[in-house]
């Protein structure tokens, strides 16, 4: 027998109903992990607790994981490079010369968290920092910042090649049972899924038209009317604010000082992804030369069968080369300021990096089989579910609206990232075999799927009062976490919506056009309605 059946669905609803409990999804990763060790041990504590370090020791000395956690690391290290030496500041005073109007200052405020897209901590925090006093000044409420803040973080980062989060996903989605039934890498999968994230798109969508369009609604409306009069967040109504990050003061950094580091590590990233294939292909005998690799294979196809955590680490290790010579030689930073900031950088780290390694674990003992020494929790999830007969059109919804739960609850998203996948991919791949799918629907299925547990893991991030960067993104624009709960609660459950019923036509109709068709249809009349339906409930109110 290659799975232990029923039994292995404890550790990851063992891990759910922790998670909702605690809201610690470290604690609950763990304790997850304990019981699926306890099942394959018999009960036995001391054996158990042996098999969990093994578990985690084993994700460690995987060289792909070793590298995606070092890139994540050293990536905490460039956002505490820029923050030290003012950077963004400067980059931000610069823009802010050619704000003179409210709805400038809102767009400088999307665009310059779309462009800091690497990290959703800097994103929250630093964007505030700098676009606070110009949006003070054209009277932008708080609570409007700190939404446009919220809705740059996650919903980008997680849409971003370059960036912790998307390294996160793909190691998950390698890692899961079924994805080598896909015949692609995870690079490859990740970028065609990008166009299935719908509740990502439909956020950076959402902001867009609001604010174009002027279409405020909710408690939102009545905070971007306080801030006409002057006072840019309700102390009355909500309390006071809950953080502030001063303003650093003068600073030698320019504008350009912040776009380098990025603009390196992109390039860098984007030419090591082929050039890491054909290195790869070099086999000192056959091909000797880089130059009889490149035309062994096409760009293409050394794009699509890259080893990503080899061209990501390669990327990060350059750009944090050149840009430290760099900043040293703008003389930004010193070498002790240089060495503190890495530091400071790779500490602000540590909470992700643990997550990621027992989601790596759980992944693990959920996944291998039972001769393998896990649960073959995938082999026989996939095996009920062809016997069952479950609606692989309902799977979609399904995925999101649990996802959701599990994120909103625990307020964060890499943690549902870790529980959810692992079970998604081996029921999808399962349930499209079934029904005898061909190769390019089964592909697609795979991807609406996943996409829904991200758009669901994304929405709770987003939305949940817990979320660290909800709360980052309160203090970031120095509003009451409270105001900032309220107002982005109604824009956040909208969009939500609308992805529901995205992901209800794409399973259906397994097309990506259908889930995009379903999501408009709710998106565009809702947000031309709802501003006047809210209008006249808060008239009768009164």
């Amino acid at each position: 027998m290659d799975n232990y059946g029923l039994w292995g669905i404890i550790p990851p609803l063992l891990t759910i109903v922790l998670a909702f409990l605690t809201k610690d999804v470290i604690v609950s990763l763990f304790l997850g992990i304990l019981s699926g060790a306890l099942i394959i041990t018999g009960g036995n504590p001391a054996l158990a607790l042996m098999k969990l370090s093994d578990l985690l020791a084993g994700s460690l000395a995987d060289s792909w994981n070793i590298r995606i956690l070092l890139f994540c690391a050293l990536l905490g290290g460039l956002v505490g490079m820029l923050t030290k030496t003012g950077a963004a500041l400067s980059f931000g005073r610069w823009a802010s010369l050619h704000l003179k109007n409210k709805k400038s200052s809102q767009l400088m405020t999307f665009f310059f968290g779309i462009i800091i897209f690497i990290d959703d901590y800097f994103n929250s925090l630093t964007v505030g920092t700098v676009m606070r006093p110009i949006c003070d000044k054209t009277k932008v409420s708080r609570a409007k910042l700190a939404y446009i803040l919220d809705s740059t973080a996650a919903p980008v980062c997680i849409l971003a090649p370059i960036s912790s989060w998307v390294v996160t996903v793909m190691s998950i989605v390698r890692d899961a049972q079924g994805f080598e039934k896909l015949h692609m890498s995870e690079f490859s999968f990740f970028i065609h899924s990008i166009p299935y994230n719908l509740y990502a798109l439909t956020t950076l969508l959402m902001v867009f038209s609001v604010i174009i369009l002027n279409r405020d609604f909710g408690p939102m409306k009545d905070s971007e009317k306080l801030a006409q009069t002057g006072k840019f967040f309700n102390e009355d109504k909500y309390g006071p604010v809950s953080g502030n990050v001063p303003e650093t003061g003068e600073t030698r950094a320019h504008p350009f000082d912040m776009l380098f580091p990025i603009i390196v590590l992109i390039v860098t990233a984007i030419v090591m992804f082929p050039v890491t294939t054909w290195i790869g292909m070099m086999d000192g005998e056959k091909i000797v030369h880089l130059k009889q690799a490149m035309t062994a294979i096409t760009l293409r196809q050394a794009f699509n069968n890259t080893d990503s955590s080899v061209a990501l680490f390669y990327a990060i290790i350059i750009t944090l080369f050149v840009t430290y010579i760099y900043y040293l030689a703008r003389r930004l930073m010193t070498l002790p300021e240089s060495g503190e900031a890495l530091r400071d950088g790779i500490k602000s780290m540590i909470p992700a990096l643990i997550i990621l390694t027992m989601a790596w674990s759980i992944g693990t003992i959920i996944k291998s089989p039972r001769n393998e020494g896990g649960l073959g929790l995938g082999i026989y999830l996939s095996q009920v579910v062809k016997a069952g007969g479950f609606p692989l059109a309902l799977l979609p919804v399904v995925l999101f609206v649990l996802s959701a739960l599990i994120s909103f609850s625990t307020g964060t998203s890499w943690g549902t990232f870790g529980i959810m996948i692992p079970i998604a991919l081996p029921i999808v791949t399962g349930l499209a075999e079934a029904n005898n799918s061909t190769q390019a629907s089964l592909v697609n299925a795979a991807m609406i799927s996943v996409s829904a547990v991200l758009s669901g893991a994304v929405f709770g991030d987003h939305s949940s009062p817990i979320s660290d960067t909800t709360i980052l993104s309160s203090t970031g624009a120095s509003c009451p976490h409270l105001e900032h709960v309220a107002t982005q609660m109604p824009y956040a459950f909208f969009v939500a919506v609308c992805c529901l019923a995205g992901f209800i036509a794409g399973g259906f109709f397994d097309s990506n056009i259908a889930c995009w068709g379903a999501d408009l249809l709710i998106f565009i009349p809702g947000l031309l309605l709802l501003p006047l339906i809210t209008s006249k409930k808060s008239s009768n109110s009164r």
